[in-house]
């Protein structure tokens, strides 16, 4: 290759924008590999991941958003209401269908159904503190999927966990229907921020007892040097390992 098609090859990329190339890069492979069909957003804040998906890694196919906070809410349906392949649930998946308090925090991504605590990193002591809880409308994740999956049609659904401290709850409530799933995303922790925080080693060792294999570790934050405070992990279903 010359040095005109070695050039036609680099991208720019902002450094505050970094850590989500691996990210951007394996969902592509995942995506395209496994033919996915439908992404269950769980923890949708105000749309960040399922904008990634749309602009960066190019997927087409449904969103499910699972988001509890009305601000949210509102903000998600007017982003999806110009993507007719993206629908809005107003619902946190939790390990019980109901009603639960929802603990909203001084910033809104860190907002959760468990409580903060700052013994293990003092870092987000005051974006990561309860302003208010309100009653959400809670569903477990089997209960969840066979309602959608019956209504959406989907066979290959991934699904992304962003729950601040309740991913592996989440996971526990679906364990009858991860078989469905091609693959997850969740969000594990290093340093525990929430009180119903499991240790990112006990999270990998649930996942695999549901039949998943780790296929890539990715960054989900510009980082807080020195300190590792989480990471992401991307897991595909045991079976489609073996045969790849």
């Amino acid at each position: 290759m010359n040095l005109t098609g070695q050039l036609r090859q680099l991208r720019l990329i902002r450094l505050d924008c970094l850590h989500q190339v691996w990210e951007v890069e394996h969902l592509k492979k995942v995506f395209e590999t496994f033919d996915v069909d439908c992404v269950f957003d769980v923890g949708a804040n105000y749309g960040q991941y399922a904008e990634m998906l749309r602009k960066k890694v190019g997927y087409r196919g449904l969103i499910v958003s699972f988001e509890p906070i009305p601000d949210a809410v509102d903000h998600l349906r007017k982003l999806a209401a110009r993507d007719p392949r993206w629908r809005v649930e107003q619902v946190a998946l939790s390990n019980t269908s109901g009603e639960q308090a929802f603990n909203i925090m001084a910033e809104s991504q860190f907002s959760s159904l468990s409580s903060p605590r700052h013994d293990e990193t003092v870092l987000f002591r005051d974006k990561n503190t309860i302003r208010n809880s309100i009653p959400v409308k809670t569903e477990t994740l089997s209960r969840a999927y066979a309602r959608l999956r019956a209504e959406l049609g989907f066979i290959r659904p991934f699904l992304k966990l962003d729950t601040q401290g309740y991913d592996v709850e989440i996971v526990r409530s679906g364990a009858e229907v991860l078989p469905d799933f091609i693959g997850l995303q969740s969000e594990l922790a290093v340093r525990k921020l929430y009180e119903h925080s499991v240790d990112f080693v006990e999270a990998l060792a649930e996942y695999r007892s549901h039949g998943f294999t780790l296929t890539a570790f990715v960054p989900n934050n510009g980082g807080h040097f020195p300190q590792l405070i989480e990471t992401d992990c991307i897991m595909l279903r045991s079976d489609l390992v073996l045969e790849g």
